[in-house]
């Protein structure tokens, strides 16, 4: 039997929306929409948050995560690379002898995620035995076929050439290849990728297409005004939470 687990980072140092993870949303902390579907999947043989604060991890404990340990903080600055959490959550839990075949990173900042999502994207990835990993993503809106370098005075286009020699940015986008771009909605890998690569994504990677808002992210002050906004005219729809708002 495959066991997975589920990890849900909650560093403390939001920036650009302060607070972020625990800041609420239709009544409940951001984070508990994510550890709602995450249960509520029951993909999981343990839903866990990586965390820096102790208040954040009262906060998870009271939505029904597991936080048995709290992340070092060289491992939850802005800069931090995944691999480095996600290597440290693994070898905690292997500590206090849990370990598993399988993990996935699901982030708070999709609240829109739910549990037929978290469903359909393991059902993709066991069906791909040669995977090392899974990857939300959605067709790119802003096409790089556009896109430009700029240096000092004059600027280069960052995709010089279609295979037939006509320039990518002189053509029109539906002549374009599709292109996708990752959202944050969730990563799946085997354990064996972070063990023996040092990554969390390893060298075969498929993609799981969200749909709707499933991979809707907040990443800033806008991106959270759109959330309340999509909730407001009901074009989008939060995973049931359970439990009494956290007082």
């Amino acid at each position: 039997m495959t066991s997975l687990v589920a990890l849900i980072p909650a560093r403390a140092g939001s920036k650009r929306v302060p607070g972020k993870n625990i800041r609420r949303l239709a009544g409940h902390p951001l984070i508990a929409y994510t550890i709602a579907s995450a249960i509520e999947s029951n993909v999981f043989d343990a839903v866990v948050v990586s965390t820096d604060s102790d208040d954040y991890a009262a906060i998870a404990r009271h939505y029904g995560a597991e936080v048995p340990y709290l992340r070092p903080a060289e491992f939850a600055g802005s800069l931090s690379p995944d691999i480095e959490w996600v290597e440290h959550a693994l070898k905690s839990l292997e500590g206090l002898g849990h370990s598993y075949d399988g993990f996935s990173i699901l982030r708070p900042t999709s609240p829109f995620r739910q549990a037929e999502t978290i469903q359909r994207a393991w059902q993709k990835f066991s069906e791909e035995p040669a995977a090392d990993s899974l990857r939300a993503v959605e067709l790119c809106k802003q096409h790089p076929g556009k896109m430009w370098v700029v240096q000092q005075r004059y600027m280069t286009p960052l995709l010089p050439f279609a295979p037939n020699g006509q320039p990518w940015h002189s053509s029109q986008y539906q002549a374009l290849p599709e292109i996708y771009v990752q959202n944050a909605s969730l990563e799946m890998a085997w354990t064996r990728v972070v063990k023996d690569g040092g990554t969390i994504a390893g060298d075969v990677v498929i993609p799981f297409f969200t749909e709707g808002h499933e991979g809707f992210d907040i990443n800033d002050p806008k991106d959270w005004r759109d959330a309340e906004y999509l909730l407001s005219q009901d074009t989008a729809v939060l995973p049931k939470v359970r439990q009494k708002p956290y007082a």
